[in-house]
């Protein structure tokens, strides 16, 4: 199991490193930065803006320019923003837990919503439970996030139970220890179940398939033949069946990130997806890559946890890769 993961930690170091490059190319392409603002402003003289170059080190090559960014976020020494004139670990670490308090919710919710789900329409095939929790599948697999948020996002203003955008309430900080919890968690309402529905509908139907080929399967047919008791049988299948759907853990985090990025522009939480969408509007260089470095990072972290749960289940996984 060492060795199994010094290879994923390489694996993710590469993808990293790979993933950040890729993107400080294409923003360094892009036409114009943030310094163009600035050239539009009589007040800043073209003196002032060469020296930001070369306090930046914009004024070098762009390989260069890359290199010293990377060895001072490898410390986590991400930079200054130039929007906010503040250093960019401080502003992503004020934003970061609200992204993960949404993304983490979702995913347990999604998780609990699924497992039972997809199970009992396996177990059920063809029955009425099983075109029910089908419907619900492809009902949601088929609504765009977005799209949802908007509409619980109008029923939620409609019926005027639940609040409307925001993290907390304007008296936030006079409610007492259990109101604040109360009113998080209604402000969380809305872009929470946006995602469990959406992420929880694509898990419910891998669950599904991914049981039925398991009680299908000549292990089950002969455990069935040699009389097992079925809650044993059970057992076999469950385990079974987690092994697929243990995989996606890591892409299910990918997708949930992303989504939730646009959750929160939609109902103005203040998490890193409108931080980026911030410096991506004003071309901050170093807030933009700032994010995304989080961003990745996350995303091989939720990668890294699905393989190892994978190969906890399932030793041979990481027999494999160490063989190859």
């Amino acid at each position: 199991m060492f060795w199994y993961l010094g290879y994923r930690l390489l694996q993710a170091f590469i993808t990293l490193i790979g993933v950040t490059f890729v993107s400080f190319l294409i923003i360094k392409l892009a036409p114009g930065d943030y310094l163009d603002q600035l050239r539009l402003n009589p007040q800043i003289s073209p003196e002032t803006i060469e020296a930001l170059k070369r306090q930046y080190g914009l004024d070098q090559n762009l390989l260069v320019q890359y290199l010293r960014w990377l060895l001072s976020a490898l410390t986590f020494d991400l930079g200054y923003s130039f929007q906010y004139h503040a250093p960019v670990s401080e502003l992503i670490s004020e934003r970061v837990w609200n992204t993960l308090l949404l993304t983490v919710s979702s995913t347990v919710l999604s998780w609990l919503l699924a497992v039972p789900l997809g199970l009992l329409a396996g177990l059920k095939e063809g029955s009425l439970i099983d075109k029910t929790i089908r419907a619900y599948g492809y009902t949601f697999m088929s609504f765009p996030s977005f799209f949802l948020a908007f509409i619980l996002l109008v029923l939620v203003s409609k019926t005027g139970y639940l609040p409307v955008g925001g993290i907390h309430s304007p008296d936030f900080y006079k409610l007492s220890l259990w109101g604040k919890v109360l009113d998080i968690v209604s402000h969380m309402f809305v872009p929470v179940l946006t995602l469990t529905l959406v992420s929880s509908a694509g898990l419910v139907r891998l669950m599904r398939s991914s049981v039925i080929e398991i009680k299908n399967s000549p292990m089950v047919v002969m455990l069935r033949a040699k009389g097992v008791s079925q809650w044993v049988i059970m057992k076999h299948i469950v385990k079974n069946a987690m092994n697929p759907f243990t995989t996606l853990v890591g892409y299910e985090i990918a997708g949930l990130l992303s989504g939730a990025a646009l959750i929160e522009i939609i109902v103005g939480w203040p998490g890193l997806g409108t931080l980026m969408l911030d410096a991506v509007l004003s071309q901050d260089l170093f807030l933009v890559m700032g994010g995304l470095y989080i961003g990745t990072i996350m995303l091989l972290v939720g990668n890294l946890i699905a393989d190892l749960l994978l190969a906890l289940i399932d030793p041979r996984v990481r027999e494999r890769e160490i063989i190859k």
